[in-house]
């Protein structure tokens, strides 16, 4: 005969249920939570313990924490790891899996900073493949609420009645009324309000009609952890109505006592709000130094990262630099810089003006020896001509519309080879309009001539010359890109910086 198990389940699903637990019982699967409820303080952490036996790993199952239906998860830990996804937004950030455990079967709910809407029972859910097993732990969640107010509201039915109240409880508290000798008074209906953040707000009157009664205490205790908090009032036998004067003494002290009441509740109302106020801003304060804090930790980190690989980066250069045709900055370091002195003035070759031309060849002549190794050099050397080791200078070309720049060699043989144009070797970079190409070039013969790419306009070019290895290097000192190298055989004479306005024009028989 069919038949329908308690709670609603109906009688069709027994089959089903018989082959879980027999696929379960052969499994030998056990899973044990705690007989007894988990207490944990209203805000404190709490740990929900849960164990599968026979202890074994439980790496490769899927653990489910849930309340009331697996749909509402606490907690899902599946494959290796929590799948955050499927857990309750109320509990992401609060809940943790303690998994030092893991390996031997045990397994806790770890809850931060409990709240009273976590209070009831849970779910400790395991399963391996067609297989599952599960454990219910109960959390009981104390909270102890504020010290009592009691205060005199008034005379009422002969006597004179007494208010007590209190916010903060979970769950629901009791409340009871005694006189000095421990006595129990019985008190008006209590009234009970849950507020938003779940906890009990309690008020309860007492009308006492004994003015002998001197000193009346109310005591509120926590059903669940015994915890109590109490407060006395002294209740002076003058106050208790006895004759007609009183009443009328009565009635003109209770509005100015009235008055006092609201004026004291107004200012511990302010108060309250004062302090809250105050922890809110201390909240924010302090999350804003932690913000400020980390994204001063990730700037820091970054920094290091990228100058870890700049260091790299220059390690790596330093290795090999003559073929990184890079970092003109850093291949500084490997020349010295040559001791060129520009022409204290230049003009520009767009210049118009014959009596600006005419002054332009005048200083051109008024160069010392080493300076006429072309005609229109604009650069002095401050010693005889370069021989060996390697050197570096800078050619400004921000106002020249064309310009030649490079090496002038001159044959080591006499001081008059300067006076014989013929005799000089050119290995400039030449730019004429938007045109840019690399010369070698003698009196009789050009050895090299190629034009070349250049992306972006230079206001200032880098000479680099490495007589050792016989190699003449131009950058691009804007945006630090290589142009050009000439490489070629061992030099045969002294070398001396070239630049001149204009570019260097060959006549019909290939002469420079």
């Amino acid at each position: 005969k069919m038949v329908d198990f308690p709670g609603g389940l109906p009688a069709g699903f027994l089959f089903p249920l018989l082959l879980l637990q027999l696929s379960t019982a052969a499994s030998g699967l056990s899973v044990e939570g705690q007989a007894e409820p988990v207490v944990a303080p209203l805000g404190a952490d709490a740990s929900l313990p849960c164990r599968l036996a026979p202890e074994q790993s439980m790496a490769h199952m899927s653990i489910r924490w849930y309340r009331g239906q697996p749909s509402r998860a606490v907690l899902v830990f599946r494959q290796g790891q929590e799948q955050v996804g499927e857990q309750m937004l109320e509990y992401r950030g609060r809940a943790e899996l303690l998994r030092d455990a893991v390996g031997s079967g045990s397994v806790a709910l770890l809850l931060r900073r409990v709240r009273a809407s976590d209070d009831g029972l849970y779910h400790c859910r395991f399963e391996d493949g067609d297989v599952s097993q599960e454990a219910l732990v109960q959390l009981n969640v104390v909270g102890l609420g504020s010290a009592p107010q009691v205060h005199m509201t008034g005379p009422k039915e002969g006597g004179i009645q007494v208010l007590c109240s209190s916010s903060g409880w979970f769950p629901r508290p009791t409340l009871q009324w005694t006189d000095t000798t421990g006595r129990k008074l019985p008190s008006l209906p209590e009234s009970h309000t849950q507020q938003e953040d779940g906890l009990f707000h309690v008020d309860a009157s007492l009308v006492v009609t004994d003015s002998s009664l001197g000193n009346l205490t109310c005591s509120i205790q926590n059903p669940l952890s015994g915890q109590e908090k109490t407060s006395t009032i002294f209740l002076p036998e003058p106050f208790f109505p006895r004759v007609s004067a009183w009443k009328l003494a009565l009635a003109g002290t209770l509005p100015i006592l009235g008055l006092l009441l609201i004026g004291i509740s107004y200012a511990g109302w302010r108060e309250h709000q004062n302090k809250e106020k105050q922890i809110k801003e201390k909240e924010k304060e302090d999350n804003e130094a932690k913000h400020m804090s980390r994204e001063k930790e990730l700037v820091l980190q970054a920094k290091g990262e990228l100058e870890a690989e700049l260091e790299w980066r220059r390690k790596l250069y330093n290795q090999d630099w003559k073929k990184a045709l890079l970092y003109p900055d850093w291949r500084k370091e490997h020349f010295k810089p040559a001791p060129v002195i520009p022409k204290h003035q230049m003009i520009q070759s767009n210049n118009s003006d014959p009596e600006s031309k005419e002054n332009c060849r005048d200083e051109t002549q008024e160069l010392p020896l080493s300076d006429k190794q072309g005609d229109g050099n604009l650069i002095t050397l401050g010693q005889e001509g370069f021989l060996w080791k390697r050197h570096y200078w800078e050619v400004d070309v921000e106002k020249v519309e064309e310009w030649t720049v490079g090496i002038c060699e001159v044959p080591s043989d006499g001081p008059e080879s300067f006076e014989e144009p013929s005799r000089k070797t050119f290995r400039v970079l030449v730019k004429k309009g938007d045109e840019y190409k690399a010369l070698a070039c003698c009196s009789k013969n050009i050895f090299l001539e190629k034009h070349v790419s250049v992306e972006k306009r230079p206001c200032k070019i880098m000479l680099f010359l490495d007589i050792e290895d016989s190699d003449i290097s131009f950058y691009n000192m804007t945006d630090g890109s290589h142009i050009f190298s000439f490489n070629q055989s061992k030099f045969s004479g002294s070398l001396y910086p070239y630049f001149k306005h204009g570019s260097m024009e060959l006549s019909p028989t290939s002469k420079c």
